[in-house]
């Protein structure tokens, strides 16, 4: 057990899922000999999602059942008014029989849809979820479909672990769906040095994700500093946490460049108020009502958000490195708590990518720069070592320059092995070790000539990792990439030869993307090669899977990915633009339907 903090930090109801029992209307012996069976697969659906699905805030999801089973409109409508009263973000229909169609479906154009039609000869649920999945598809609503592979009996209640499989993968990517609509996307500061990603896209964020854009000046931060516009208190709790933990690296600056002993304590001082305020100005802080400042209490609703820094920043003040590293880690001062999405340089794309990867997975993201492809050749000639293993084909160097979450040391475990967990798995010691990994290195002045410190660590290996992105292709809209592999672990002296080239102050996580031989994943420097912007957003776990089915949700087009074919799932209609070539299909199904919440 652990104390972590488990609470809905923004405001607005969490989302709940709806789950809508379908029955076949005839009254005079059919519907009355189905009310029991039809009603009992509901509350066994409803069961297991409550059992086995959680907020990314820890808190269990609740599903709310429709009161009576739908077997025409007015019960229909009946289940709809409900669901809106009760704040319900995800519609589960669930059937053992035959019902009318069109006369029972969930209308709403904004709850994303499932359908699972039972597999038994007694009554034709299947020839219901085909019907039904043909008006969704005619109507334009998309909707999962879910059909277990074997016949039941009609007595059996228990859910089939394929069955299982596709509600806990449509469900998780559903309520990321819901869970975003209505909040912000926070802006701290404008473009970094020229970065794509971080001209922040309001029309992407409205249109495709139902979220708002929130912008301040990173003046906003001088301003709180300068008049005390944070909880005092904490900030004393927070910083004697960080002369108890956040231990000095070597400062690899010029003895001639290097700052006095005073100088950086006054700087830890100014990145520890940092944290506290890009954290208020996210989610709003109730403390800061009671010191007289209102406006600030309430913050901006904001479930991800962007700190510019380079260069007008940190040319002048210490960088935001700290408050990066430390919001987007499951833990800080106040204990074990749920991540923050917190993107370098603003780059509002990837952090759309964290936020995916952490509202389906409850964990905490790793920012990295996508930034060198080393062939086995180079490695030779650099350091005289082959390597061995899965790193023999070569390997990327993620690298951010300064700040990642803690947890991707990877000093968490499962089964004994490296991982990052959901914050509400992780233990005291494992917050320890994470602690005792990381070393905060003094700024190298020339890149940040404010001072400031940076997170160095190095990701353990053998951990399944995915790495993925949003880009903007003009005349298209947001597409994604996908990568899964796995982190690898390099001997002391190629590591240190290869990290040394780049800046050893910085967290290194090692990549080596599984290859299949075929177009982006030819090989390595094919992924590499491939990529499309500088950044990338790492996640623990295989979840390319997941990500394909969000992605479709939202009618973003996939354009790379190494998932294997039979784990895609994708809406019903999907498969009308194409069953040979998904990826083709994948583009044309997002086109035609456009985003769920405007135009382009």
């Amino acid at each position: 057990m652990n104390n972590s903090l488990k609470e809905n930090r923004l405001r607005g109801r969490l989302p709940k899922i709806g789950i809508r029992p379908t029955i076949d209307g005839r009254l005079g012996g059919v519907r009355e000999s189905l009310e029991n069976q039809t009603m009992a697969m509901a509350k066994a659906a409803a069961k297991f999602l409550h059992d086995n699905v959680k907020h990314p805030s820890g808190m269990p999801v609740e599903c709310v059942i429709a009161d009576t089973c739908i077997g025409g409109a007015a019960e229909a409508a009946e289940a709809a008014d409900k669901f809106a009263r009760e704040g319900v973000g995800v519609s589960v229909t669930v059937t053992p029989c035959w019902c009318y169609g069109a006369e029972t479906m969930d209308m709403d154009p904004l709850l994303p849809k499932a359908v699972w039609g039972f597999n038994g000869t007694e009554r034709p649920g299947a020839v219901y979820l085909a019907a039904v999945l043909a008006a969704h598809n005619q109507k334009g609503l998309p909707a999962f479909g879910i059909y277990g592979k074997d016949v039941q009996d009609a007595n059996d209640m228990s859910i089939p672990e394929d069955v299982q499989e596709k509600l806990l993968q449509f469900t998780k990517a559903a309520l990321a769906v819901a869970t975003m609509r209505n909040k912000s996307y926070l802006a701290m500061g404008g473009v970094s040095m020229g970065i794509a990603g971080s001209i922040v896209d309001h029309g992407m964020f409205e249109n495709y994700l139902g979220m708002r854009v929130e912008s301040v000046d990173m003046s906003e931060f001088t301003r709180r500093i300068n008049e005390n516009i944070f909880d005092e208190d904490e900030f004393h709790k927070a910083l004697s946490w960080v002369k108890k933990n956040c231990v000095e690296g070597t400062d690899i600056n010029p003895p001639d460049k290097q700052v006095s002993k005073q100088k950086k304590d006054k700087d830890w001082e100014f990145v520890v108020k940092m944290a506290l305020i890009a954290r208020d100005l996210m989610i709003g802080n109730k403390k800061l009502a009671k010191k007289g400042f209102g406006e600030e209490a309430l913050g901006h609703n904001a479930i991800a958000a962007g700190f510019q820094g380079q260069r007008q920043w940190t040319d002048h003040f210490p960088n935001g490195d700290f408050l990066e590293a430390m919001l987007c880690s499951s833990f800080d001062w106040n204990g074990l708590r749920q991540p923050f999405v917190v993107a370098t340089e603003n780059d509002s794309l990837n952090a759309v990518a964290m936020l995916f990867g952490h509202l389906l997975t409850g964990t905490a993201q790793i920012f990295a720069d996508v930034r060198t492809y080393w062939s086995p050749q180079a490695i030779k000639r650099v350091t005289g070592l082959n390597l061995k293993g899965i790193a023999e084909g070569g390997l990327i160097h993620l690298i951010n320059s300064g700040p990642a979450a803690l947890d991707g040391t990877g000093c968490q475990s499962i089964d004994g092995k490296p991982a990052i967990k959901p914050f509400w798995d992780i233990t005291a010691d494992e917050v320890e070790k994470c602690i005792n990994a990381t070393s905060w290195r003094y700024a190298d002045l020339g890149y940040f000539r404010g001072g400031g410190y940076s997170t160095d660590f190095t990701t353990k290996g053998s951990m399944p990792v995915t790495m993925s992105r949003i880009n903007i292709i003009k005349g298209l809209g947001p597409v994604m990439q996908i990568a899964e592999g796995y982190t690898a672990e390099l001997p002391d002296i190629v590591h240190n030869t290869l990290d040394a080239r780049t800046s050893p102050t910085w967290p290194t996580t090692w990549f080596v993307p599984i290859i299949n031989g075929k177009g982006a994943f030819k090989d390595v420097y094919s992924v590499m090669n491939n990529w499309g912007a500088n950044h990338g957003s790492i996640s623990y776990g295989h979840i390319g899977k997941d990500l394909i089915t969000l992605a479709s949700m939202l009618r973003i087009p996939v354009c790379m990915h190494n998932v294997d074919e039979e784990k895609i799932y994708r809406p019903s209609m999907f498969g009308a633009f194409g069953t040979l070539d998904k990826e083709g299909a994948d583009y044309r199904a997002c086109a035609a339907l456009g985003p769920i919440y405007g135009k382009k």
